[in-house]
């Protein structure tokens, strides 16, 4: 017994350690999240996307240096998420500006948070959706439907253990999602060719 306090004392420094180093992981998982709203907001508005994305993934890579001996910490929830949320804006952005999508490792995250990411992706493609059918795009509203489709498409694929990736009820959202969108757009669209009919029958008159 006389190196008890020897061996507790180890454990006391590794664990202080660790929570350090967790402490300092939330600060920058919550960085991380915040930036990537704003880069996704800033889409959608037509603000500066790219600053707040750079500094996210920027952000995403000084988080796995810090955790680099602490792998468990990686994998924790608030870590995944914030990757995740990081994922999506670096997914949208690349389809807002028509580039090619970025793979996991370009996009600063994980393969279970690149694919939850690309879940959440169906909702904000709903947006531009519904943007576009705001402006009376219907075309434009039906293109991004079908990039929902490609998504949910791919999606499916996977039906690994929630233990792996928790893909079901992204899958199940994504699905519901695109339903209602298609019925918004086949009610804008034959409201589109009544107004063409009504439009060529004034035309004759």
């Amino acid at each position: 017994m006389k190196n008890l306090p020897d061996i507790i004392g180890e454990i006391e420094a590794r664990l202080d350690e660790k929570d350090e180093v967790r402490e300092l992981a939330l600060k920058s998982s919550r960085a991380i999240a915040r930036l990537s709203s704003q880069a996704i907001h800033g889409l959608h508005k037509g603000e500066d996307s790219e600053g707040p994305l750079r500094d996210a993934r920027e952000e995403a890579m000084k988080l796995k240096s810090v955790l680099e001996d602490h792998p468990e910490l990686y994998h924790a929830g608030f870590v995944e998420n914030a990757l995740q949320e990081l994922a999506e804006a670096a997914i949208v952005h690349a389809i807002a500006k028509a580039r090619p999508l970025p793979s996991p490792r370009e996009a600063g995250a994980t393969d279970a948070s690149y694919l939850l990411g690309l879940g959440d992706v169906v909702g904000e493609l709903r947006r531009f959706a519904l943007e576009a059918l705001r402006r009376g795009d219907v075309a434009g509203a039906a293109d991004h439907l079908k990039m929902m489709e490609d998504i949910f498409d791919a999606l499916v694929r996977f039906d690994y253990p929630s233990a792996l990736v928790a893909l079901k009820r992204k899958q199940d959202v994504a699905r519901s999602l695109i339903e209602k969108t298609r019925g918004e757009i086949a009610v804008a669209t034959r409201g589109k060719a009544l107004e063409d009919k009504i439009d060529r029958l004034e035309g004759r008159v």
